[in-house]
């Protein structure tokens, strides 16, 4: 393992995760464990033999843990409390990101599963809901439901529950309004979005 040789917090965090790839793993497994071919098809562009030594890496640092899935044989990875704990971190990286977002995609990969992570993450520092409803949102080919209580906000898979309303709309834009840096009376102004239900709901969610 490479060592900075310096007595600092920051330097001997960076020699656990701070090479390449690492935080993205942890970001995948923050979403949900994972099998080894589900993680590399959650990290376009990473090697098999990267991945692979990654994740050796990350569980001698006891970072993650390999554990059987279900009642089966097959292995799957996932974080351990200790791991579990960069959530914070990762998360203020993705608020810290805003700015590097705004130009979009830009030819960039994108799977919707990320906004599992980045949404809830944009949304919990600056908006307090007094309410319970589920937006479902539908980008591209996915469909998604975001869900928000008093304790905060959760995206995953539908779930079968009933919506509220539905938001149709780019993963840009779904960001940018989470962030706050695009108001969604603009974003329905420039057809940038579409609405299905009760748009005072999206609008609450949204802290529009």
């Amino acid at each position: 393992m490479r060592s900075y040789g310096q007595y600092c917090g920051l330097a001997r965090s960076l020699e656990v995760v701070g090479d390449r790839w690492n935080l993205l793993i942890v970001r995948q497994l923050l979403i949900a464990p994972a099998r080894y071919r589900d993680l590399f098809e959650g990290l376009p562009g990473i090697a098999t033999n990267m991945l692979a030594d990654r994740l050796r890496d990350l569980e001698a640092s006891d970072v993650i843990e390999r554990r059987l899935a279900g009642e089966g044989s097959v292995v799957e990875y996932a974080l351990t409390p200790w791991g579990a704990e960069l959530r914070p971190t990762i998360e203020s990286l993705i608020r810290w990101s805003t700015p590097l977002m705004l130009r979009g995609p830009d030819g960039d990969s994108f799977r919707p599963e990320w906004l599992a992570l980045a949404v809830p993450a944009l949304l919990a520092t600056r908006v307090k809901v007094r309410l319970s409803a589920t937006v479902g949102l539908e980008i591209g080919d996915s469909s998604l439901q975001l869900h928000a209580t008093r304790s905060g906000f959760d995206v995953g898979p539908r779930d079968g529950r009933a919506l509220d309303a539905t938001v149709r709309t780019d993963p840009g834009y779904v960001l940018g309004l989470a962030a706050g840096a695009l108001t969604l009376s603009d974003a329905l102004a420039l057809g940038l979005v579409e609405i299905e239900g009760d748009e005072s709901i999206v609008r609450t969610v949204f802290a529009a």
